[in-house]
């Protein structure tokens, strides 16, 4: 944790926070556009897990419903809280817009739907990258003093940096994908239910228009659906504790087949959903 904690009294409201993110994006009154980050961590306390929405989000994802979270579930429940940060007055960017880059997850043991859940928040290790900025968001969840989970997801600020003027790393040829472990399709009736369970309402999801006003054709899948529904190819074989390291490439432009893989490495798997004609990845994943 970093400077002052603030407790908070009550989950985030979505809304308000969303509302926020949109204030944060104009010009004047947005984020600090500086080089600093928040220095308190944000907390929330005896958080109980709502069975209905983890069963939703087991519907959303594909993954199994029972009496332990899911790997990435607890994204669910920091999420209102990394965007509160996010959208604080210190924050250097502007949370609408910012690009979901990497994802860490890292679980100590697996954990029980019915323990209560006390979960920190803080931002760290603001970096330049060649597209812009770089800032990681750590959430940890704890179990009285013991830690059980803890994740960090870094975001990307598109802007110019000292490093803008690197060279661009060669791009691969698109080549032809081998065979999938398994195809899947995906529409925006999956991702519309995902982000009412996940509570990612982000416009580039849901909104045609929206998706547009940021660059793309369409609507986008969440980057952390796929990092969810990946999970199911080895579902049952994920070790009790483990990290979970997920980069996130093209993204994924609905309505879309998927292809699906799963390969065992170094005692853990290596997994990764790609285009079926181009075979540019989607994502690509560890689980050690």
């Amino acid at each position: 944790m970093t400077g002052k904690v603030v407790t908070l009294t009550e989950m985030p409201g979505i809304a308000d926070v969303y509302a926020g993110a949109v204030r944060s994006a104009l010009p004047v009154v947005g984020a600090s556009g500086g080089r600093t980050l928040p220095t308190e961590t944000l907390a929330l306390e005896g958080l109980r897990v709502d069975t209905d929405n983890l069963a939703a989000y087991a519907r959303a994802t594909g993954l199994r419903f029972g009496d332990t979270l899911p790997l990435t579930y607890p994204f669910t429940l920091v999420f209102p809280i990394v965007m509160k940060l996010m959208v604080s007055k210190d924050f250097p960017f502007a949370a609408m817009g910012s690009v979901h880059a990497e994802n860490v997850i890292e679980q100590f043991r697996p954990i029980s739907v019915s323990e209560p859940l006390d979960i920190a928040v803080h931002a760290a290790n603001l970096r330049e990258h060649r597209k812009g900025l770089l800032v990681d968001l750590i959430s940890e969840v704890r179990v009285g003093r013991e830690l059980v989970w803890r994740q960090t997801s870094t975001f990307l600020n598109q802007q110019k940096t000292s490093l803008s003027g690197e060279p661009r790393p060669v791009p691969k040829p698109d080549e032809v994908p081998p065979p999938p472990l398994r195809a899947q399709r995906v529409d925006q009736s999956i991702i519309s239910k995902y982000a009412g369970v996940s509570g990612d309402r982000n416009p580039i999801h849901v909104s045609s228009l929206g998706a547009k006003a940021f660059g793309f054709p369409r609507t986008i899948a969440h980057g952390m659906w796929s990092a969810a529904t990946v999970l199911g190819t080895v579902e049952g074989r994920i070790p009790d504790a483990v990290t979970y390291s997920v980069k996130f490439g093209k993204p994924i432009v609905l309505p879309a087949t998927l292809n699906v893989y799963a390969d065992k490495a170094d005692g853990g798997w290596d997994l990764s959903i790609k285009h079926p004609k181009k075979g540019y990845p989607h994502l690509t994943a560890s689980l050690r």
